[in-house]
């Protein structure tokens, strides 16, 4: 559809600066501002206009300019005199428009001069996740604001601390069977699958936990077909106990998409997974169902796959020379060149990754990520570090400030505590502990990194029941009911529940009107509160109030949609959470106490109904008086 008015149905009016004040206003069409304007830094308007039989006008100051049909570039020679007119109808129709340019006119100088102004503080005030993308222009920016004493001084000393750590590595490394499932597997794409899980699993999970898991894991589903066929319900009972849930779910998911691009792809050419595709609708034609081989791929088209996981499978399996940075090698950098700033600032974190690049070894760089994270698990603890242990003490800072704060403690100088070593051109290093952190003597290289302030967790409290139907052949059974696909607990089974105030008032009839609405009518007396449990999840610290109801002979009840009955045998093998069988724990009277294998956990049981343990009935035995049968008799014989 053609314009009506080509040329003029767009146009810009320069309004002259106050240092400039005689230059002649220039009007270019095209919709932009000209290139001069952008230099000058004046500010560009679009005007509103009104056009009357092909002839436009624009509002400049007090007056109207009329336009005339002219080609694009070419300024207007009429007269002042005759451009300009002043018209109070057309003033009084324009008074909105141009107050709403106005407006928009400020709103823009304002916006332009504070982004750069604030460009820092903003980057601060929003930490980046771990798994965010850094740019290189970022760290340009940042090695430039940085102080030489948090960074390697030369290309050989970087050498130095590559071959010191390899070496311990291949001496001291633990075996782990996705280690020896990687170096063992010839097919790239079943030793990145191999990697992935691990590192999926070995998220907030300690490693002895993770063993077990992932062993059964990898029997069950060996390769990424096997789990891309698998259900979610068989995911999550494997994943249950694990934590995390939506970790298994989105391993399940990126399994899926990697099949569905072999599939789709198949009929399409399809060119080398290093490649970047060029439009979401070619990933099907360019992968051809083969997992991405670089970082920026892999964190780019997986679900749940971040910078940490997209670099550990990307240089593992491989062998991509790409840096990673988790918590372990957190620590690690952090002692090593003394950064005692908030490690989850955006800048520290930054400063991290850029580091963590410029060590990593390209002959070697998954062995290498592997040593750092080892180093920082085994060795360079949290607390109680091995430091005479360390490969690389020698080029630890951290180790260096400890030596010296204890010479100048002996040598009782006044001042010693306060001694700095970074020495910042201007102002207070950004990479240092701030003043209000002294350095304290008793913790000596754990002073780094910086512990991060930490939200409490916010209280929740549900009232939960376990509703239990007798049969008359075979084990009683018990009514679970599906968590929603998204949230908390993304479609686990649990029994069934309601949130209720922490005063606890009404959650008896809540919790019963929650459980008719799954099993029909239900005899209220015999709902019977025996304890709580308390369990924290990683932001919620939630208290359940547990009930128990165990029904008459073989009362018919209702099985709805989302809900089933499962026997005793059958509970502790379904994709329950950890505090699922906590609750069932405190239903079935056992001995209470704190579960030895999550230390989040908490049962309590009211005093009436615990019961005494084996050995507190052997010690009452032991004192009750014993009176024998035969001397009971003597004693009625003798009355």
């Amino acid at each position: 559809m053609t314009p009506r008015v080509p040329r003029l149905s767009i146009l810009w009016v320069r309004r002259t600066s106050a240092s400039s004040s005689g230059a002649t206003p220039v009007v270019e069409d095209g919709g932009r501002p000209s290139p001069r304007e952008s230099l000058t830094g004046r500010t560009s308007v679009q005007t509103s206009r009104l056009w009357r039989g092909g002839v436009g006008s624009e509002r400049v100051g007090a007056h109207w300019l009329l336009l005339t049909d002219s080609p694009p570039g070419v300024a207007r020679t009429t007269p002042p005199s005759k451009r300009w007119a002043r018209d109070a109808t057309w003033e009084a129709i324009m008074k909105k428009p141009r107050a709403a340019v106005e407006r928009r006119c400020r709103k823009q100088a304002s916006s332009q001069a504070g982004r750069k102004k604030h460009a820092l503080t903003r980057s601060q005030a929003k930490p980046s996740a771990p798994d965010g993308l850094a740019k290189p222009q970022e760290e340009v920016v940042l090695q430039a604001s940085v102080s030489p004493y948090h960074l390697f001084r030369d290309a050989s000393e970087v050498t130095v601390f590559r071959e010191r750590l390899l070496s311990w590595y291949d001496q001291e490394k633990r075996d782990l069977p996705w280690r020896r499932r990687a170096k063992g597997e010839v097919d790239l794409d079943r030793r990145a699958y191999a990697v992935w899980v691990s590192e999926v699993m070995l998220q907030q999970t300690q490693v002895a936990t993770v063993i077990n898991y992932y062993t059964r894991w990898m029997q069950k589903w060996p390769t990424l077909q096997d789990l891309a066929s698998a259900s979610l319900e068989e995911v999550n009972q494997l994943w249950a106990g694990l934590g995390y849930y939506s970790r298994g779910r989105r391993l399940q998911e990126g399994a899926r998409k990697v099949r569905q691009w072999g599939r789709l792809g198949a009929p399409g050419p399809r060119v080398s997974p290093n490649l970047e595709p060029s439009h979401p609708n070619q990933v099907v034609e360019e992968l051809g169902g083969h997992v991405p081989r670089t970082a920026e791929t892999l964190q780019r088209l997986l679900p749940g796959v971040g910078r940490y996981t997209a670099g550990a499978i990307a240089s593992i399996a491989f062998g991509q020379a790409t840096g990673v940075v988790d918590g372990n090698v957190v620590r690690v950098l952090c002692r090593v060149r003394a950064i005692g700033a908030d490690a989850s600032s955006t800048l520290v974190s930054q400063q991290l990754w850029s580091l963590a690049q410029q060590l990593v070894d390209p002959a070697r760089p998954g062995d290498f990520n592997q040593a750092a994270m080892e180093l920082g698990a085994t060795v360079c603890t949290p607390q109680r570090p091995l430091c005479s242990q360390c490969p690389v003490q020698s080029l630890c800072r951290a180790h260096q400030r400890v030596e010296r704060e204890q010479l100048l403690m002996s040598q009782s100088l006044p001042g010693s505590l306060d001694v700095e070593e970074c020495a910042p051109n201007t102002g207070q290093c950004q990479l240092c502990a701030p003043p209000t952190e002294p350095w304290d003597q008793t913790l000596g290289v754990a002073n780094f990194p910086r512990k991060a302030s930490r939200r409490p967790p916010r209280e929740e409290c549900s009232a939960i029941c376990v509703l239990e139907q007798p049969r008359a052949f075979g084990d009683a059974r018990i009514l679970l009911v599906q968590r929603p696909n998204s949230g908390l607990l993304a479609g686990l089974w649990e029994f069934p529940s309601v949130t209720v105030a922490p005063s606890g008032q009404c959650q008896r009839k809540a919790l019963l009107q929650e459980l008719q609405s799954w099993a029909g009518p239900l005899p209220a007396s015999r709902l019977q509160h025996l304890g709580q449990v308390v369990h924290t999840f990683s932001h919620i610290k939630l208290t359940y109030q547990v009930y128990g109801l165990a029904l008459e002979g073989q009362t018919p009840v209702t099985t709805p949609s989302g809900a089933r009955w499962l026997t005793r045998e059958e509970f502790h093998t379904a994709a329950v959470s950890t505090a699922m069988k906590k609750v069932f724990r405190v239903y079935e009277g056992q001995q209470p106490g704190t579960c030895k294998s999550s230390r989040r956990s908490q049962v309590s049981i009211p005093a009436s109904r615990k019961r005494p343990s084996p050995d507190q009935q052997t010690l009452d035995s032991f004192f009750r008086p014993h009176i024998p049968t035969d001397a009971s008799r003597l004693n009625s014989a003798a009355q």
